[in-house]
């Protein structure tokens, strides 16, 4: 898929930074299979280019993505859906190497709150609302809203939000660990991207291992994913950046990374 073939996305460089933003304003960027098709490719090719050292995933002011789009699923049988690659896309995104940020404004509803949940971070501003109403539709989270929403809310307010509707505010969802951060409105795309901008002028082999190794924390035991950490860090003490990295501190001076 070429860039310029795009029809439900927009992308565009800001420094270091690779941005995607969904672009279907009259469905409140409901996720159709088309716009997850392209946002994956987009993410995909920016993970893949050396230049880039942070993504940022982000909707409009109003949505972030107010869910799948339903009328593609309506009359579907397990068996259709089986065969549908679409959930695929919410893994793929977490195949992501490189650390990727939601700037979230608006609804993040269902599939939107899952793909929300299944980036590394979140940048949220006021107006945001993040749930899993599945249950409205008398269905449940399918692309890991039960899963990442236990995980990072805990049990009792995950099943309030699965199995009533509930919907989080932007202050609530950072108070239980949700988000990273909540600003204003109007400010939102732009912090992101700022906040983006910092983690992308980190040493870019240490970034990549550094997410693995949290991700670990919640795929494995303590023992298990202590072992996995020292084993990254070890490795990269082969880096020519770990070598810059502490020779610039040791000389008080700026490190140019080099991402090797």
């Amino acid at each position: 898929m070429s860039k310029s073939t795009y029809e439900f996305i927009l992308t565009r460089l800001d420094g270091r930074v690779g941005i995607v933003q969904f672009n279907r304003p009259q469905a409140l960027n409901a996720l159709n299979r088309e716009m997850m098709a392209e946002a994956i490719d987009a993410l995909e090719r920016f993970d893949a280019d050396p230049e880039i050292g942070c993504l940022l995933l982000t909707g409009s002011e109003r949505a972030f993505a107010a869910g799948a789009d339903i009328k593609q699923m309506a009359e579907a049988t397990p068996v259709t859906m089986l065969d549908n690659p679409f959930i695929d896309y919410w893994d793929r995104l977490r195949r992501i190497s490189k650390p990727v940020v939601a700037a979230v404004s608006g609804f993040a509803l269902g599939g939107g709150c899952e793909l929300a949940m299944a980036c590394d971070m979140i940048v949220a501003s006021e107006s945001a609302r993040l749930g899993q109403p599945e249950i409205n539709l008398g269905v449940i989270p399918g692309a890991g809203g039960t899963q990442r929403m236990a995980r990072a809310v805990g049990k009792v307010l995950a099943m309030e939000i699965v199995l009533n509707g509930r919907l989080l505010t932007a202050e609530e969802a950072r108070h239980y660990g949700l988000v990273n951060r909540v600003v204003p409105t109007e400010l939102y795309l732009e912090e992101a991207i700022k906040f983006a901008a910092e983690i992308a002028a980190r040493a870019p082999v240490a970034l990549r291992l550094g997410k693995e190794a949290v991700n670990a924390a919640f795929e494995t035991t303590l023992q298990a994913g202590l072992a996995y950490e020292r084993r990254l860090f070890y490795m990269l003490f082969a880096t020519e950046d770990q070598k810059e990295g502490m020779d610039a501190f040791v000389n008080k001076r700026p490190a140019v990374w080099k991402g090797r």
